[in-house]
């Protein structure tokens, strides 16, 4: 690193560097590395403020710092991030520093572990489609973050990897299955990392860690080729500190993927221009429970009702619903789906290795639940469908009088690391675990577009999300509304601190 460039990256005053993509408006260039976010490191490389290699330091410096306290980041890959800025890279996002997610998503020549002992030394042969379009916009893929075997958990914990923890406070959970880059992106060491989301393991994370966290609808990004699509509850993004990365990176990513599989209507523009365009006056439904009737930790509460006032100073009006859906049919529905897909994966890694997963393969939970599930019918996977199907067409009949709906995104606050881990009863785990997901698992049930948005901490400085959930194919609708309140309610600044 030159003087020059070593003075740049501690400097909060530099030149303007131009246009951040063609046709938007040009993004600020002052400030340190912490105070960028992707778009903009991709706007200073462009103008030659910066290099890759220079961010890929940074954020290598901030790993060292933070990863022996997070756990966050269980697989580096320098030696493929360098190679890929030897050769040059281009894009929107060219040198940016990236992470993928250690769950169903492959680069190819690495290991995708799963989260699982069983799947360790499994080596992907190519990457997946989604990678392939991260790497063609210019992201510098360096490691993989944790996540939960098979990414069953609302905590990042595995026998594989230990125990992930949150940055704001590293005895309690930074929520899953994207805990891993969610710890990394509020640790600073990045702004932005990948997650995926069959129940809530965007959001769930995002709220847990302060960030912004949108899953899109379903067929909205590329799955494939992977093990499955999880019924059709899975979907692919990240997990950002700005929501125009956000909006930038579901850019990059979306569109049909080869095969065809599933298609959902193109969005009227780029995402990225909707950040900062009205959202004009939204109806909002306001559910301050889940479908399923469970007590809701009055800081939760607290959070979905500043969030419901805010909406209504800028402008939108707001009335409290009740959906009109059967809870928990849906609940053990999605369970069903979700847990089927778990174990076609295990048996599939079976043929691979040409032996028998064992009970020392799989974490204990997993291993009961892997029996379990083994005796669904398929008569009852068919129901579960119909289900499924019944309850997509309730909620867009209900969302007919509503632009979007608003709930906590969290029933309860962040457990201490060690509760629900791997080494706990499954019926304590399958129990406290799945009370994280009471928000979020519905709209992967339907495949609508919600999002987590950081407008709240605890008494105990723990952040605590608020959702908002869009009609299906509407997520500019939710782009527009995140950059409203991030505008009204910034959140940008607060950040944890290195623990002493």
């Amino acid at each position: 690193m030159t003087p020059n460039r070593r003075q740049f990256l501690k400097s909060s005053s530099l030149l303007a560097a131009g246009s951040a993509l063609s046709g938007c408006a040009t993004l600020d260039t002052s400030g340190r590395y912490d105070d960028w976010d992707a778009a903009q490191m991709g706007s200073l490389v462009r103008a030659g403020h910066i290099t890759p290699t220079e961010l890929l330091n940074e954020a290598l410096v901030r790993l060292q710092r933070w990863n022996p306290v997070l756990n966050a980041v269980v697989m580096t890959h320098l030696d493929f991030a360098r190679s890929e800025i030897e050769q040059g890279v281009s894009g929107p996002l060219a040198g940016v520093p990236f992470l993928i997610k250690d769950l169903n998503t492959y680069l190819g020549g690495t290991v995708t572990s799963e989260g699982s002992r069983f799947f360790a030394n499994a080596v992907a042969e190519r990457d997946s489609y989604l990678v392939e379009r991260y790497r063609k916009a210019g992201l510098v893929i360096f490691g993989k973050t944790a996540t939960p075997e098979f990414g069953k958990n609302t905590v990042t914990e595995t026998l594989l990897w230990g125990d992930t923890r949150n940055p704001w406070n590293p005895a309690h959970i930074p929520g899953g299955s994207s805990g891993g880059s969610a710890a990394a992106v509020a640790a600073g060491i990045l702004p932005v990392a990948h997650g995926n989301d069959g129940g809530g393991s965007i959001r769930i994370p995002a709220s847990a860690c302060g960030l912004f966290g949108l899953k899109p609808s379903r067929f909205r990004t590329p799955l494939g080729p992977a093990k499955g699509d999880g019924n059709g509850m899975a979907t692919q993004h990240v997990i950002s500190r700005s929501v125009r990365d956000s909006a930038l990176l579901l850019d990059i990513s979306r569109g049909p993927e080869p095969g065809g599989y599933g298609s959902i209507r193109a969005p009227q523009r780029p995402y990225f221009e909707e950040v900062g365009r009205a959202p004009g006056k939204l109806r909002i439904g306001l559910m301050k429970t889940p479908v399923i009737d469970v007590p809701v930790d009055p800081e939760c509460v607290e959070a979905v009702e500043k969030a419901a006032l805010l909406c209504q100073s800028l402008g939108h009006s707001v009335e409290e619903v009740t959906l009109p859906v059967d809870g928990m049919a849906t609940y053990m529905a999605a369970g069903n789906l979700l847990s089927l897909s778990s174990n076609l994966a295990i048996q599939a890694r079976e043929k691979v290795l040409g032996r028998k997963v064992t009970e020392k393969d799989i974490e204990p939970i997993n291993w009961a639940r892997y029996h379990q599930y083994k005796n669904v019918s398929g008569e009852e996977i068919l129901a579960a469908r119909s289900l499924q199907v019944k309850v997509h067409w309730q909620i867009a009949e209900f969302m007919k009088d509503y632009d979007v709906i608003l709930s906590p995104t969290l029933p309860i606050l962040p457990a201490k690391v060690g509760e629900l881990g791997p080494k706990q009863p499954q019926a304590v785990v399958d129990q406290k675990s799945s009370m994280y997901s009471l928000f979020t698992l519905l709209y992967n049930f339907t495949g609508q577009p919600a999002m987590s948005v950081p407008l709240h901490w605890s008494r105990s400085g723990l952040p605590v999300g608020v959702q908002f959930a869009g009609r299906y194919a509407e997520e500019d609708t939710l782009v527009r509304l995140a950059a409203q309140l991030e505008k009204a309610a910034p959140w940008w600044d607060k950040r944890p601190s290195l623990p002493v």
